[in-house]
């Protein structure tokens, strides 16, 4: 017997016990992400993914988070709107998805918000700009003033709902669309609307009942989810807008130019894997 080969199968035994102790059990790859553009980046300005994250590009109904952000700084919770025949009109005749609302409905603008980002509804965001514009010239100027006061300099809208006409509802870019995002997540009423799965409307003798489903499918299949918002149009592809808790950080991200269900599934691994990156500090 050799005692020096001894020696040396040991120090090798015991080199290999500590790199193998030392290496993550189950290391999460860096996501190979389809989507046209990505962005994700946590709280603490830690950016984890970018694909082409300052190409302007339209967005469709991603364009509502802003919808939604400049109606929480014009309007009161309880203040009451009226649906219009307009606002129905609207919505049919770009062929978009709707709240159901009807002509002559009076609802609140907390449910109209539901209405806005969970079931998507054209009619609901074409009611709420009309209203608090006034006019929807006045409110898509509002929303571009609202862009340059928070520095998102590569966003323009032209619409209040991301849609085909005019102009395929203005341009944005993955980075723009994610700082947007983490502004809009301050505000606690915006988190409670954007992650509610379901929100229902009691029948009274203002509306008929309502029933809005979050389009939304990343929530509930991963745990810590905020929201926040789907999009579709023949010219922006299949985007999301996300945002979940890991670790103590708000992680937000973008996926513009996507697949259908490929986006919920590669959200789902871009959280992981900054969820990963967080944990290993």
């Amino acid at each position: 017997m050799h005692i020096g080969g001894i020696f040396a199968s040991a120090a090798v035994a015991v080199l290999v016990g500590l790199t193998s102790s030392s290496a993550p059990a189950h290391a999460t790859a860096k996501p190979d992400v389809g989507a046209k553009q990505a962005y994700v980046v946590d709280s603490a300005g830690t950016i984890h993914y970018g694909k082409r994250q300052t190409k302007r590009v339209p967005v469709a109904s991603l364009v509502k988070v802003m919808t939604a952000h400049v109606v929480l700084r014009e309007a009161k919770l309880t203040d009451t709107v009226t649906i219009t025949a307009a606002d129905i009109r609207h919505a049919a005749v770009n062929g978009a998805t709707t709240a159901a609302l009807r002509k002559g409905e009076r609802l609140t603008v907390r449910d109209l918000l539901y209405g806005l980002m969970l079931p998507s509804g054209a009619d609901a965001s074409n009611a709420l700009a009309r209203v608090y514009g006034p006019g929807k010239k006045a409110f898509i100027a509002k929303m571009n003033a609202t862009a340059r006061d928070l520095g998102l300099a590569d966003t323009r809208y032209t619409n209040a709902d991301g849609l085909p006409t005019p102009a395929n509802g203005g341009y944005s870019t993955a980075v723009d669309q994610v700082k947007l995002a983490q502004i809009a997540l301050k505000n606690p009423v915006f988190t409670q609307v954007a992650s509610a799965k379901v929100h229902k409307v009691a029948k009274s003798g203002a509306h008929r009942a309502h029933t809005w489903r979050n389009t939304n499918k990343l929530l509930g299949r991963t745990d810590g989810v905020l929201g926040i918002k789907t999009g579709y149009t023949r010219a922006a592809g299949f985007c999301l807008v996300f945002a979940a808790e890991r670790h103590g950080r708000q992680v937000v991200g973008v996926l513009l130019g996507d697949t259908n269900e490929r986006r919920f599934t590669q959200a789902e691994e871009l959280l992981d894997y900054a969820g990963e990156q967080i944990s290993a500090g």
